[in-house]
């Protein structure tokens, strides 16, 4: 009786097994990895490795902090701003009519050379104050468009400066091209004239990719207000390099854009005469306009900012290896000691 209650049972509970579903379980195949027992090199920061740490990030920021600062320092520049001194004194109290009027705006100003400035020096204006980063205005484009003549209605997203009344699609549209910077400068010396380059001053993807060589402006500045410089229609958009710079928009509100390379020498303590055209309303937001000339070196253009990270970092990581040095010396931590690891000490120590 009781072999045959032990085997109902046994088949019971095999019955009951069988038709019962198995659980899933999310636990992972066991591996090194996922159970992160891979070897790893742990080490252990003891007070001679944090300063050697230290002292060897000290060792190399602070020369090559040097070196930049000596090749920042190499650059020549010189800064002249314009937008006051390029305004009639009667005309200054109300300086947006006065550059919305028709008036003759040339204007002539002079710039000193400080050092020998050798060839190619470029020439760029900067502005001050001028958001080229407002979210409206970056988007306010149709890359498509300056790609391809078949994208020439694409103006979707260039509103307000989509279409111009009566005409069809602008091209380039948008915010940003009808913001063309329009000032324009020639330079001269002992009244000889210095003739400025303005070729192979855009980006190289710029002109074979972003700006298709089958485009051709139309209607531009045909929206009713006119907001910065024209465009020869029958020049194609990929070899318009001034459009080019502008349209690649600046980070910050003070930016610096390349005009143009002057390809000969400059003396010292010479004198350089430029006539420019004073076109470009920055009165209505407060903005300022800047003529530079600037020479490079390996570094680039002047930027002390660079050299001055690398030796502050280095001057703090070489005052906290010597901080931490005369600590260690004069108050030492058994903490952190490797002779206290284990396998330091002799077989009798506790």
């Amino acid at each position: 009786m009781s072999s045959h209650a032990a085997s109902s049972s046994n088949g019971g509970n095999g019955s009951g097994d069988s038709g019962a579903p198995r659980r899933n379980s999310k636990r992972p195949k066991y591996s090194k990895f996922t159970q992160q027992e891979l070897p790893a090199c742990k080490p252990i920061l003891t007070p001679r490795w944090v300063v050697s740490a230290f002292m060897l990030i000290a060792i190399v920021f602070i020369p090559i902090g040097i070196a930049c600062l000596l090749g920042s320092r190499d650059v020549v520049e010189v800064v002249q701003r314009y937008e006051t001194e390029c305004i009639p004194v009667e005309n200054r109290t109300n300086k947006v009519q006065f550059i919305q009027s028709a008036a003759d705006k040339t204007c002539t100003i002079s710039m000193t050379i400080p050092k020998r400035m050798k060839q190619p020096i470029y020439v760029y204006y900067q502005l001050d104050n001028f958001y080229q980063n407002h979210r409206r205005y970056v988007k306010s484009r149709s890359d498509e468009q300056l790609k391809s003549v078949s994208k020439e209605n694409d103006t979707s997203s260039c509103k307000p400066e989509d279409i111009a009344t009566g005409r069809g699609a602008i091209v380039p549209c948008g915010l940003i091209a009808w913001s063309l910077f329009n000032d324009t400068y020639s330079f001269s010396r002992q009244n000889q004239s210095l003739t400025v380059n303005k070729k192979g001053i855009a980006w190289k993807s710029d002109k074979e990719k972003r700006f298709g060589k089958d485009v051709f402006p139309k209607n531009f500045q045909g929206g009713g207000l006119v907001g910065g410089a024209s465009l020869n229609e029958l020049i194609r958009l990929s070899e318009q390099e001034d459009l080019m710079v502008w349209m690649r928009t600046a980070a910050l509100p003070t930016f610096r854009k390349l005009y143009g390379k002057i390809e000969v020498d400059l003396e010292a303590k010479e004198v350089i005469n430029v006539t420019l055209m004073n076109n470009y309303n920055t009165y209505s937001f407060n903005g300022k306009k800047k003529l530079v000339l600037s020479t490079t070196s390996w570094i680039g253009g002047r930027n002390d900012f660079l050299g001055i990270a690398y030796l502050t970092v280095g001057m703090i990581c070489f005052a906290l290896s010597m901080g931490f040095t005369i600590v260690y010396f004069f108050k030492p931590r058994r903490l952190g000691d490797p002779t206290f690891l284990s396998w330091n000490r002799g077989p009798g120590s506790h």
